[in-house]
């Protein structure tokens, strides 16, 4: 399909618009103007035989119709018994009424059983066509009404003239107008494609905005610079990423090739020391294959490549064991968990379940406050199971509260190693839920610690 600009089309459909438009003119007020104006004189005469036929009935008929024939420009004749009872002047209009033409069809009508009847004809004189309509008013009693058909001709070739003459000026003005909205419409959307360069160069700064006063395009430039902002912060949060994974790539392999060297060169015959040393290597090759997993969990779950093994399983158990998990941790460095719940089944895919958990409350252990309390909770409100982890930290402002379910955010833009995990839990939680169709989100105010929670509808049976 040929492209061509977006001015051109606006331009081209316009004139094709006027085009049609004069030619439905034409047809109608030209190629069909004698049919419609015969059918026209066709029901008028019709209306007409109606009222002669009141008329006449009524009585004092005559000076009324002979208003009616100067004023609908007809000849009307009223036959009695095979004699002319009216008949209006005829030798001034040219009509066939009374002439020797017609009275073989007059005869012919009033011999028939037909309550009405219409001829067109041809005026031996003057060659006019002529539209003449009898009717029966009562027995032995008929009228006829005639009308010439020919005036249109004249009329039809001031339209043509005419049509030509607006033909022009519409083409004219579908040019002109064309071209005025072609530009309204097309520079605006010039001005957009050519910020649209930047942003596929990497310039995220652009801002959309052509000062147009058309709704669409003014929505399109909003929505644009929406996505410029959001293309933005997705590119900073993929440096960061980077950043990120580069710095928790690093630090334990450079402590693992420390380590092992030491071991190699130093403390290879010193047995306490040696095992330091190794001990070393093994807590970092560990969070290196907690990260590497956390990674490639990730990516599974986003590619959509994992399918849910769903089970039905106890969840105050299964938060049980979790919190567990984290006895030595308390027990070292003097975390508190405080957990409410009750015994619920439910079925969810229980290994993943078992992972969002633990990583919420992890990451409730890494910001909780100067108390070292986290609150877990679990209860119910009508069909919906509601779990919930709280940290009394420092909170988080309401406008970074969308961005953190994302990879390695930080509210401070600054790289912070978390105490215990990878940076990825909170966004491997928010990939899990959603592939479980559980309702999440977080409530956070600064200096108010954090909550976040998740929702779990239990099907009635």
């Amino acid at each position: 399909m040929k492209k061509s600009k977006l001015k051109n089309k606006v331009w081209f459909y316009l004139l094709i618009f006027a085009i049609v438009i004069i030619c439905g003119i034409w047809f109608l007020q030209i190629l069909s103007l004698d049919l419609y104006y015969e059918l026209s004189k066709k029901s008028e005469i019709k209306d007409i035989a109606t009222i002669v036929s009141k008329t006449y009935t009524s009585g004092d008929y005559s000076e009324q119709l002979n208003k009616l024939s100067f004023d609908k420009d007809v000849c009307i004749e009223i036959t009695e018994n095979n004699s002319i009872a009216y008949s209006t002047d005829s030798a001034t209009r040219g009509c066939l009424i009374n002439s020797r033409e017609i009275n073989n069809y007059k005869l012919e009508f009033m011999l028939s059983d037909k309550k009405s009847i219409t001829y067109k004809v041809i005026h031996p004189n003057f060659k006019n066509k002529t539209l003449i309509y009898g009717v029966k008013i009562e027995d032995g009693t008929y009228a006829f009404i005639s009308t010439s058909l020919e005036p249109i001709g004249s009329t039809v070739s001031v339209l043509k003239r005419q049509l030509i003459q607006i033909m022009i000026i519409v083409l004219l003005l579908a040019l002109l107008i064309g071209n005025i909205i072609s530009k309204k419409i097309s520079k605006p959307m010039e001005k957009i494609n050519k910020a649209s360069k930047e942003i596929s160069k990497g310039n995220y700064d652009v801002v959309f905005g052509s000062n147009s006063d058309i709704t669409e395009i003014t929505e399109l430039e909003e929505s644009l610079n929406e996505m410029a902002i959001e293309l933005s912060k997705t590119e900073e949060l993929r440096r960061d990423l980077m950043a990120n994974v580069s710095h928790d790539l690093k630090t334990p392999l450079t402590l693992i090739k420390a380590n092992a060297e030491m071991v190699k060169d130093l403390t290879y015959k010193n047995k306490e020391k040696r095992e330091k040393n190794l001990n070393t290597i093994i807590e970092e090759v560990d969070r290196l294959n907690l990260l590497v997993e956390d990674i490639l969990d990730l990516s599974k779950i986003q590619s959509k490549s994992v399918e849910l093994n769903l089970e039905k399983f106890n969840l105050n158990g299964l938060i049980k064991e979790i919190i567990n998990k984290f006895e030595i941790l308390c027990e070292k460095d003097g975390y508190i968990i405080n957990y409410e719940g009750f015994d619920i089944d439910i079925t969810a895919d229980k290994k993943k379940m078992q992972q969002t958990i633990y990583n919420l409350i992890n990451n409730a252990i890494n910001y909780t406050g100067e108390d070292k309390k986290v609150y877990v909770k679990l209860f119910k409100i009508n069909d919906i199971v509601r779990v919930e982890i709280i940290d009394t930290g420092n909170g988080i402002d309401e406008k970074d509260i969308k961005y953190i379910w994302d990879k390695y955010y930080k509210v401070d833009k600054r790289y912070k190693r978390v105490t215990y995990g990878t940076g990825l839990g909170l966004s491997i939680v928010k990939d899990i839920l959603k592939l479980h169709n559980f309702n999440y989100g977080v409530e956070s105010k600064k200096g108010s610690g954090t909550k976040f929670y998740f929702d779990i509808k239990i099907k009635k049976i």
